[in-house]
């Protein structure tokens, strides 16, 4: 062969070779991290590995969810506490990220660091702030009980702790198999609602296996239904019209991540929760041992916290607080009056309790989440009194939270028992329960006053039980 034409060989086998060299290597953080195909409207993420690979899997997969979602709160939080989203960002980093441990930091800067490589520009402030989303209420609260100032919404209302979520855990002779069973709905706006709709599979390199609902960009499940390897099963629901915070304390996001992650008892997640409180998105925890049968309710205030555990009986939550203390103490809330949302969905879990003793399993959980039964009225009706909660049908809304007709009520749901937590398993619906679906533009028609939400609001689509289950 000629020389010309090694040459030439050689130049290309040479230009081939820096082709190759050049072409972009897989980013090692994203180890085996996957999301799968959505299904029935959820999406699945497998995230794995240290606390920067896990955030930089988390932002690098979900990041158009977690851009559209920074929106949909900043929208929510200006219109609730009238202030803009830099006060929160500046709130994040100046009170916040000072109490926020090493592990978590990692995470959250991982997110920003995956959400960049997608060319998503939200920063680290971005990112703390919409964690501690479901906290911000109550340190506005705070701050203008403080400062002695009063800040009311568009509509006259003012911000009071919502009332989100229905949940129960039951055991023993109330359960088919004796074991527990767990079950809750997420309340929110629609808004935000509808977007709630990821399940993480997060297998840390420290702690325990997660699977765990949640929301874009979130650390935590934020509306908290979950079950970890070491055998716990958790939820919660929120305190109504609860008032108290503390600055000087650790995030509730950061807490309810941490118990998640390194709960293997009761115990464990009573400690976890309760070490350096700081009374945001207060809230009674209903928790699960499969490994024992036990279960247990924590119901966390700033200043009084109450913890009851049995292995024979049940725990419902529907917004109501527990102790009489923290009721009067801690809130503006009245156990007295059968009207109020909370109070009838109590009434109707110890019913429903009564009924299916010792046929709980998962198929009754999910009926339970789809009830329509009103016992104030002592009729079917869905609206703010159901378990199935459609606030967006009510002429009472649930002041102060939601006024009349409000696009909100109960997003989506979540069940699982003792044989499915131990093959980390969980079956969840998206949208109401019951089937009823949500038509934005129809609402918005007949109720302009929420023309504010018009950006944000979508359908929100009744979906089928699908089960899921960690990788």
């Amino acid at each position: 062969m000629r020389r010309s034409a090694w040459l030439t060989l050689f130049l290309l086998f040479s230009a081939a070779v820096g082709l190759v060299s050049r072409e972009p290597q897989k980013d090692p953080r994203h180890k085996d991290a996957q999301r799968r195909a959505e299904r029935n409207g959820w999406i699945q993420v497998h995230l794995a590995g240290t606390p920067a690979q896990i955030g930089f899997q988390h932002g690098y997969l979900l990041a158009p969810e977690i851009r559209e979602a920074q929106k949909v709160l900043e929208a929510e939080l200006e219109f609730d506490t009238k202030k803009p989203w830099p006060f929160f960002r500046a709130a994040a980093e100046q009170m916040l990220w000072p109490h926020i441990e090493a592990e978590y930091r990692q995470e959250l800067e991982g997110i920003r660091d995956g959400l960049q490589a997608r060319g998503v520009q939200l920063d680290l402030w971005d990112l703390v702030a919409m964690n501690a989303w479901l906290e911000w209420g109550y340190y506005v609260d705070w701050l203008n009980k403080k400062n002695k100032t009063t800040t009311a919404r568009a509509d006259g209302s003012r911000w009071s702790a919502p009332e989100h979520c229905s949940a129960f855990v039951a055991t023993g002779s109330y359960t088919r198999d004796g074991r527990p069973v767990i079950g809750h709905n997420a309340w929110t706006r629609y808004m935000d609602g509808a977007r709630w709709r990821i399940i993480f599979d997060i297998a840390p390199q420290n702690g325990h296996r997660i699977l765990m609902d949640g929301f874009p960009g979130l650390i935590h499940s934020g509306d908290d239904f979950g079950v970890n390897t070491a055998g716990i099963m958790i939820t919660e629901t929120t305190i109504s019209q609860f008032s108290g915070f503390d600055p000087d304390g650790v995030p509730e996001f950061m807490r309810a991540r941490k118990a998640m992650q390194y709960s293997a008892s009761i115990d464990d997640f009573a400690r976890i929760m309760k070490e350096g409180n700081n009374g945001g998105y207060a809230n009674n925890w209903l928790v699960a041992d499969r490994k024992t049968g036990e279960i247990g309710s924590l119901e966390l205030g700033l200043k009084h916290v109450t913890l009851r555990r049995t292995r024979d009986g049940y725990f419902s939550g529907a917004n109501f607080p527990v102790n009489e203390k923290l009721e009067k103490e801690e809130t503006e809330f009245s156990t007295a009056d059968a009207a109020l949302s909370p109070n009838a969905r109590r009434a109707r879990w110890d019913q429903l309790m009564g009924e299916h003793k010792g046929r709980i399993d998962v198929a009754a959980g999910q009926r339970f989440l789809a009830d329509h039964y009103d016992t104030f009225a002592k009729k079917d009706d869905p609206n703010e009194r159901t378990l199935c909660g459609h606030i967006d049908l009510s002429p009472r809304g649930i002041e102060p939270w939601q006024p009349k007709w409000g696009p909100a009520g109960a997003v989506q749901n979540k069940v699982t028992d003792a044989a499915m937590a131990e093959k980390m398993s969980l079956t969840a619906a998206m949208g109401h329960a019951c089937g009823i679906r949500f038509r934005a533009a129809e609402h918005l028609k007949k109720h302009p006053e929420f023309a504010w939400q018009q950006p944000y609001l979508r359908d929100l689509v009744p979906q089928p039980w699908t089960t899921f289950s960690a990788r």
